[in-house]
């Protein structure tokens, strides 16, 4: 593929290219408009940045991990989606995805970051080992730490995909043998993006990339720099199985019937009440699932330290947003003695209403019968 800027397609000139039609085209940008959160009046402005805009140069870094967040983002469930990482986004460097490989594969790395410098996007799969120099994570005789900081420098944005580039993973877990660090730890001088999981989901990666390309800045971040739009919510709030919790109703076993009929995961070990992630909303495996539909409490994979945060299996102690002190079973209590006392209630405004309209039914036809009689 080209590396010149000034003969990179427009993102609509490669869709098109590759076979896909205007239909297809205006499907994808709503497609992508809805997943970021956008109204649908921005729908228009998507459009007209994907006719108009050339495709973002993009170099991926792989570092400690398992490849996991590539294989993730190649297997969007949406085919425009699915070509986005080969077609659309003009990868001049990945030494997993690239056809390339060796000297030719580190040139074209090379020749993208000098005539695109500060225009590419860096993106960064894995944590990097401080230990020993680095010496545990060593490319062609060169250390992660030079790699990242090489390619760091021309970089418009560095994207973190995956919980090892965004928080350190697996790898930096106790007792962190090799010393690894998140991206942020090494790099301080660019704007991050972090978009943790293990992995991410793949419409997660595809419309952080595409907010990038659409409006030329970054998205909105919460606290932990992650993209609001994906990551705001958490996965307890749009769980399926939120409801059993309100009513206290919990799966005691992982092959108990309750467990079965989708009752709250909670005391299994669900990390869904302090999990931040689009799980509940979006799902996995062409949209129809997540882990907690599939029956396995959430690990909270999205959040710092996560590793650590173990064993997965432990209840949580206090459930936040429910009352400082309240734990799942006191709510189960007092929404069962909400529900009772609100059944009450209604009982008996029911009888004052009926005897108020029997009443009146009496008075009304006292009244007829005086009219008859006069």
């Amino acid at each position: 593929m080209s590396i010149k800027n000034a003969n990179r397609k427009t993102y609509y000139e490669s869709i098109i290219e590759s076979g896909y039609s205007r239909r297809d085209f205006m499907k994808f940008t709503t497609y992508m408009a809805a997943f970021m959160g956008l109204e649908s009046s921005m729908v228009g402005q998507v459009v007209k940045a994907m006719e108009t805009k050339k495709r973002i140069p993009v170099i991926w870094e792989h570092f400690q991990e398992c490849t996991g967040c590539s294989e993730s983002f190649i297997r969007s469930d949406h085919p425009l989606v699915a070509d986005l990482i080969l077609e659309n986004i003009s990868l001049d460097y990945s030494d997993t995805l690239m056809a390339a490989s060796g000297h030719n594969a580190e040139e074209a790395k090379q020749e993208s970051m000098k005539e695109n410098y500060g225009n590419y996007i860096l993106v960064v799969e894995g944590a990097i080992p401080m230990k020993d120099d680095g010496v545990y994570c060593t490319i062609a005789g060169r250390s992660a730490i030079d790699i990242l900081k090489e390619s760091a420098a021309g970089a418009a944005a560095i994207i973190t995909f995956g919980s090892c580039s965004a928080w350190g993973g697996i790898q930096a877990a106790y007792p962190n043998p090799t010393g690894s660090v998140p991206v942020d730890a090494i790099i301080k001088d660019k704007p991050i993006i972090r978009v943790p999981g293990c992995p991410p989901i793949g419409e997660v990666m595809t419309g952080v990339i595409m907010h990038y390309a659409t409006f030329g800045v970054l998205p909105q971040l919460d606290s932990l720099g992650r993209p609001k739009q994906f990551y705001a919510k958490r996965v307890h709030d749009s769980c399926y199985r939120r409801p059993y919790f309100d009513a206290g109703l919990f799966a005691e076993s992982f092959d108990s019937q309750e467990a079965k009929d989708g009752h709250c995961l909670y005391k299994l070990g669900c990390r869904g009440p302090v999990t931040y992630n689009a799980c509940g909303t979006m799902g996995w495996n062409n949209g129809v699932s997540f882990p907690i539909k599939s029956g396995y409490p959430c690990i909270g994979c999205s959040e710092p330290d996560f590793w650590d945060n173990s064993p997965f299996t432990e209840r949580l102690e206090n459930v936040p947003g429910m009352g400082i002190e309240a734990t799942a079973d006191k709510i189960g209590k007092i929404v069962v003695g909400a529900a009772i006392g609100g059944a009450v209630i209604h009982s008996i405004a029911t009888n004052i209403a009926k005897k108020k309209e029997l009443r009146e039914a009496e008075e009304c036809g006292e009244e007829n019968e005086k009219n008859i009689k006069a």
